[in-house]
């Protein structure tokens, strides 16, 4: 049998991608038949048509209900992928009617500087008419969301985890680790010599084991020849992590240096300028590879780069001062 992209072109239809990915999210042609009110005879025939289309099956019966064969497999990906391509456009024909030139769908994780994004956002509208969706969530949740289209790209840490051939990568900004806690303590820790043996032991907040930065504290600590910290609370979210220190003064954590000033800012937390003698991985503006780029997204990421290199740099590490906005 012969493939070529009309022989899809001419059969595929957008019925076809729905229920795929509804056969998928339900497991049985019955409940696929429930939740979308097509009779199942009509399901089981629009079936039998895509897969007389693939020439072969695309799901076998098992005690889990239908599941994908690999051909399944690799018309459930495509179809992902180009009913969230079709969601796009909606979404740009949609903005265009409200007199917005498009929208997009952008992650973040949270070690990115509210105030930067902020004023990104700002500008990206004021400049081009562009609105925005910011989905937070850290690097292993917000990949798998750009590879199934959901999201346009993501403001995200490099690491080799998402360093594939479909992803493009560009460097915005550097982040250094710093020590912060209740401001008497942080006080006290910064009148004397770094002492990682003595926080060790103290009581902390980290980001979850499998995160890029948890992971860098940890070799810290086993570099040195001490025990890793055992946190009481592991969280990523800034509001959490300043809600703990702020009522508990024996409370110690470690967030990116640009982060701890926007938290001691606020004046109940400060800052140890102890030197872990190491960056944490970047922060990369991470997009899928495109035939044809997305006008908004090239403007965003224009924008980004933009402030990210234009803003003065702290201490020669490439954190950029924060706009204000």
């Amino acid at each position: 049998m012969s493939w070529d992209a009309a022989r899809l072109a001419n059969r595929l239809k957008h019925r076809h991608l729905a229920l795929l990915i509804n056969i998928a999210k339900h497991g049985s042609l019955t409940r696929v038949a429930a939740a979308t009110g097509i009779s199942q005879p009509a399901v089981t025939k629009a079936l039998a048509e895509l897969e007389d289309i693939f020439g072969a099956p695309l799901f076998v019966r098992s005690g889990r209900g239908l599941q994908p064969t690999p051909l399944g497999s690799l018309a459930l990906v495509r179809a992902r992928h180009m009913q969230s391509d079709l969601d796009v456009w909606a979404r740009e024909v949609e903005a265009l009617h409200a007199g917005r030139s498009a929208h997009l769908h952008v992650g973040v994780v949270p070690y990115v500087s509210s105030v930067l994004l902020a004023a990104a956002i700002s500008r990206l509208h004021q400049r081009h008419g562009v609105t925005l969706t910011l989905h937070r969530a850290t690097t292993d949740h917000l990949v798998p969301m750009l590879r199934r289209h959901e999201l346009d790209c993501i403001i995200s840490r490099a690491t080799s985890t998402v360093a594939e051939d479909d992803l493009s990568h560009r460097m915005l900004y550097r982040q250094r680790p710093r020590l912060i806690a209740y401001s008497r303590l942080a006080q006290r820790l910064a009148r004397r010599k770094p002492d990682w043996a003595s926080v060790a032991e103290m009581d902390w907040v980290l980001p979850a084991a499998n995160t890029p930065t948890r992971q860098l504290i940890m070799e810290h600590f086993i570099r040195a020849g001490l025990r890793a910290p055992q946190p009481i609370l592991e969280a990523y979210s800034t509001d959490v992590i300043e809600g703990m220190l702020t009522t508990n003064e024996t409370l110690i954590s470690v967030v990116p240096e640009d982060i701890a000033r926007e938290l001691c800012q606020r004046g109940k937390l400060g800052m140890v300028p102890w030197d872990f003698g190491w960056e944490l991985p970047p922060i990369n503006l991470i997009r899928r590879k495109r035939v044809q780029v997305l006008e908004a997204e090239e403007r965003f990421s224009e924008i980004l780069l933009e402030m990210c290199s234009d803003a003065a740099m702290l201490d020669g590490v490439g954190i950029p001062a924060l706009p204000s906005l």
